[in-house]
């Protein structure tokens, strides 16, 4: 018996078979060429290519009509690496310098891409590492006419164990067989990560050497909870975990069945519960819960797929689809959150020494205003299809919220003399993630329609660590009472000006925060739609009463370390499931 650990991606137990699937374990070939053979090899590149991209095209046809326009959407991206002149230039360069087979020249050019992502630091682009890989097997695939295993095929129930499962891949595989995903890269917040919750498939990547340490058949299992991994179980370990898999589904089924109740305390105060999305692909799961709505619709993806040359048209048509799919609850559209650690490589190229406190989300659009005011447009375009609200992010002062909405009104201008039609009426907000935000929130709620409270960066800023750094990741702490006091003042002056106040960072999705924020007097929390039954059963065990007692308790404990200890030991002896 062997333990592994690793990413929680997609929550659930599973105990099933291994299916190894690693395609890295044939060879690419290595042999000199002549000067003479350069040109017979630039021809292989290009007929590689050219079958490749009619692949593509094929592929995406085929998720199309299965899934949506927006689910084959990144292999446009991929299309677009084929072809992209620069990469071409540096094989042809290669092959010209090394004299070596053109299978073996595109594996070195595209190892040297995929390492420059990996030494960058940023996740998301090294997460992007995996399309660059797929893009690579698929031309040396075609150059070595070498027929790729594919997962839909499967005839049994497996868990797909792998270095890295493709995007294309994932979409294309058997999804009643596949029963969970284990990866030796990857994090939450790659495509895989992203496809894998929105079909409810549990997993776990960043496992590192699992595919070494087993084989096809091997009995595996798999806690996507805890991100924990058994290979080769004995009977005491197996049957706790069917005990534990039982418990977990009579679990699951008991808080799938609270969908249809209202999110409201025993004494009778409704908290809108709503969920946080980066793709459309998530649409499924963020109705499944009957979400109230979705409180963050994180609209980089575009750009991160096809960089800042993202037309109109496509937002628009992503926007609407949005919003046509809430069947009329609301969506809350965060306008372009780049930079900081959401790098794309108009803002990797200038080097920023302190990224995080530098050229980013509000500050990169009110600089980029082209860009800006193209989705801008595309927003109100597409606010004709259902409620929509428009939300602003890392506001730090009056000045940036009155431009930004400034910039709101010329679009709208523009739209009105184009004839072109928009709702007139639509909620603008901002973001309350900066300190200096928080403390002048009193006179931003004058402006704004309504607030959301992004704790992610309020804690990383408030308490000045860097969430993303391991050595110092136990000062991260959403129990620091100059949080809780910021949160506090935020709520308060909201309410004082008569707007809504939600709040849409991990703090609203974590059990152990939720009766703390019922205190705080939050109108709305927005989570994973995953995370909506279990906060919302706490919230109708409870009544704002209890909520407020439990908070003015805490206000009066100096000490994050007493706040933790008081408030787990409170929410244990009410809420059992939670820690059990």
């Amino acid at each position: 018996m062997k333990e592994f650990r690793g990413i929680s991606a997609s929550p659930g137990i599973v105990i099933s078979k291994a299916f190894l699937y690693n395609e890295e374990n044939f060879t690419v070939p290595f042999y000199k060429i002549t000067e003479d053979e350069v040109d017979r090899e630039i021809e292989r590149y290009n007929r590689a290519i050219l079958s490749a991209s009619e692949e593509l095209q094929e592929l995406k046809k085929s998720i199309t009509r299965e899934y949506s326009q927006e689910e084959a959407r990144f292999l446009d991206s991929h299309i677009l690496m084929l072809h992209d002149p620069m990469f071409k230039e540096q094989v042809f360069d290669r092959l010209k310098s090394d004299l070596s087979n053109v299978e073996w020249i595109v594996q070195g050019v595209i190892q040297a891409l995929v390492d420059k992502l990996n030494a960058s630091g940023d996740i998301y682009m090294q997460e992007r590492t995996m399309d660059m890989n797929d893009v690579a097997k698929r031309i040396i695939n075609n150059l070595m006419m070498r027929k790729r295993i594919s997962l839909s095929d499967l005839k049994e129930e497996v868990i797909v164990v792998t270095p890295d499962l493709l995007p294309s891949d994932t979409l294309l595989m058997n999804k009643r067989m596949v029963k969970g995903i284990l990866m030796d890269v990857g994090g939450r917040t790659s495509h895989t990560a992203i496809l894998a919750r929105s079909f409810g498939i549990p997993a776990i990547l960043g496992l590192r050497t699992i595919t070494r340490d087993l084989s096809s058949g091997d009995t595996i299992i798999m806690d996507g909870q805890s991100g924990m991994v058994i290979l080769d179980p004995d009977k005491e370990t197996l049957a706790r975990y069917r005990r534990k898999q039982t418990e977990y589904l009579k679990r699951e089924s008991k808080l799938y069945n609270l969908k249809n109740f209202p999110s409201e305390t025993q004494d009778g105060k409704e908290i809108l519960l709503k969920a946080n999305i980066e793709v459309p692909d998530e649409l499924d799961s963020v109705n499944a819960f009957n979400a109230a709505g979705i409180g963050l619709f994180r609209s980089e993806f575009l750009v991160m797929q096809t960089g800042l040359e993202m037309d109109e048209e496509l937002q628009y048509s992503v926007y609407k689809k949005v919003i046509e799919g809430m069947n009329g609850s609301p969506v809350t559209i965060r306008t372009l959150d780049v930079g900081g650690d959401k790098l794309i490589n108009e803002i990797a190229q200038k080097n920023e020494k302190n990224p995080l406190l530098g050229w980013r989300a509000i500050r990169f659009c009110l600089d980029r205003i082209d860009v800006f005011k193209v989705q801008l447009r595309a927003i109100l375009r597409a606010s004709v299809a259902g409620p929509v609200r428009i939300m602003f992010p890392m506001i730090s002062g009056i000045e940036e919220l009155e431009k930004a909405t400034g910039i709101l009104n010329e679009v709208k201008r523009d739209l009105e003399a184009e004839g072109i039609a928009f709702s007139s009426d639509i909620p603008v907000g901002c973001m309350i993630e900066v300190p200096s935000a928080a403390m002048t929130s009193d006179i931003l709620a004058r402006k704004a329609d309504f607030f959301s409270i992004g704790t992610n960066d309020l804690i990383q800023y408030t308490i000045a660590v860097d969430r993303g750094n391991e050595k110092i990741s136990d000062l991260y702490e959403p129990f620091h009472p100059a949080v809780l006091r910021l949160i506090r003042m935020v709520v308060e002056n909201g309410h004082g000006a008569g707007i809504p106040v939600g709040m849409c960072g991990e703090m609203a999705g974590d059990p152990m925060m939720t009766v703390i924020l019922l205190g705080l007097g939050l109108d709305e929390l927005s989570m994973s739609a995953f995370g909506i039954p279990e906060i919302k059963r706490i919230i109708r065990s409870t009544t704002i009463l209890e909520a407020e007692e439990l908070l003015g308790t805490l206000m009066d404990m100096k000490s994050i370390r007493d706040i933790d200890r008081y408030v787990r030991n409170w929410m244990e002896e009410r809420f059992e499931f939670i820690t059990g």
